[in-house]
């Protein structure tokens, strides 16, 4: 049903069989965009799914390398290029995004799909729906990963539902609010719920390991790292034994992080790791997170940790303007309370982190507290289903749209 956990896609009702025997009887073509790793991971995922129910489905569109290698042909791999963050670093790059939006429906209208769909990304994807629509009526539109307008701007969801065929929603709450504005929506799932495993087989915890998570942007990394870095050695200062290891989501940024600990004293207790946060998630005995897709996995993950969040000013008091929930954290939201410490711009001081982390690293109650926190959070977020219950739901709008 709409909004259970199970993420069963039942708007209409159908059998795994069913929606592969008529679907292969009419093989489809179908568009994607996807703008963010993130995105890139989800979108691979989903693309394996559906082959997997119509092996002769076509796949074409925008994403990245691991939705290029799976769909071959002109999918074109453009993430590098389109991964911004804040306000003003969208307006400077506003002629090539423009240029982009063109061209994606221009090739659109070349390759004539029987669906598009759209996968997180909301500054350019809710546009590209909108402009899609008008042009396209008989298109269908499907989109992956809801945009989060619960937090930013509610009142979209009524415009949403004039160009938007069906919403595949990853977070329980999110189905109710589409489905009262007349948006068919559907929960499937967290994609997360399928990638990280529960701690029961995995090894113990370093003790006197913290792990710095300072995001996967330039921008977030030359805001937060600092700060992360200056409260890990203000740790260092009450408990030599601690060790620190960063992780970077990239190698430039990983030059990055090295170049702003050249020279700074102590460094000899950092270390660096590429491009591996899930398995660092799983050493360090606490976190320090930049705020966004990492803090839910590091709930997923079963690690402890803080939620720590600059950016510019300017982008900053855009935001308070606009957005609409209490918390920034995802796991803070979805339990409606701050379940995990938030430090966000001004409140973001080196002092305050460390004696948050240092509470965690030596209070068994306040751990176990946030670990059982984590446990609900995520019994609420579907049973690791999410990419086969999106692809039944793709699979059956298709039909029936034919």
């Amino acid at each position: 049903m709409v909004g259970e956990p199970s993420g069963r896609a039942e708007a209409r009702p159908s059998t795994r069989t069913d929606s592969r025997e008529r679907a292969e009887a009419r093989p489809s073509t179908v568009y994607f965009v996807a703008g963010e790793r993130s995105g890139d991971d989800h979108g691979a995922a989903l693309l394996t799914a559906l082959r997997a129910l119509v092996p002769e489905m076509r796949f074409v569109g925008r994403g990245g390398p691991k939705m290029r290698a799976l769909a071959g042909g002109k999918f074109r791999d453009w993430i590098d290029d389109t991964a911004v963050v804040g306000l003003w670093e969208v307006i400077r790059r506003y002629p090539f995004f423009r240029k982009q939006f063109q061209a994606t429906i221009s090739e659109i209208e070349a390759v004539k799909p029987n669906a598009v769909v759209l996968i997180d990304y909301p500054g350019f994807n809710l546009r590209l729906a909108h402009t899609l629509h008008a042009k396209f009526p008989e298109l269908r539109i499907i989109y992956y990963i809801s945009p989060q307008v619960w937090a930013w701007n509610r009142r979209r969801v009524s415009q949403m539902v004039q160009f938007i065929d069906l919403m595949l929603c990853i977070f329980p709450f999110e189905p109710e609010l589409y489905n009262a504005s007349g948006l068919r929506a559907i929960f499937v799932g967290h994609p997360m719920r399928s990638v990280i495993s529960s701690r029961n087989a995995a090894p113990p915890r370093d003790d006197k390991l913290v792990g710095l998570f300072p995001g996967s942007r330039e921008r977030e990394v030359k805001k937060i790292f600092p700060v992360m870095r200056q409260a890990a050695l203000e740790l260092s200062h009450q408990d030599h034994d601690l060790r620190f290891v960063i992780s970077a989501a990239s190698e430039p940024l990983a030059e990055l992080i090295r170049a702003d600990l050249c020279g700074k004293h102590a460094t000899g207790k950092f270390s660096i790791v590429t491009g591996d946060a899930r398995t660092v998630m799983g050493r360090v005995n606490v976190g320090m997170v930049a705020s966004g897709t990492a803090t839910l996995e590091a709930a997923l993950s079963e690690l402890p940790f803080v939620l720590i969040y600059r950016v510019a000013w300017l982008t900053y008091l855009a935001a308070r303007l606009v957005v609409e929930v209490k918390y920034l954290g995802m796991p803070n939201v979805l339990a409606n309370r701050e379940i995990v410490p938030e430090f966000i711009q001004h409140k973001a001081q080196p002092r305050a982190i460390a004696a948050a982390v240092a509470r965690l690293l030596i209070d068994k109650t306040e751990r176990t507290r946030m670990l059982t926190d984590f446990a609900h959070v995520t019994q609420r977020l579907g049973r690791g289903e999410a990419s086969v219950n999106a692809a039944e739901a793709i699979v059956t709008e298709l039909r029936h749209a034919g």
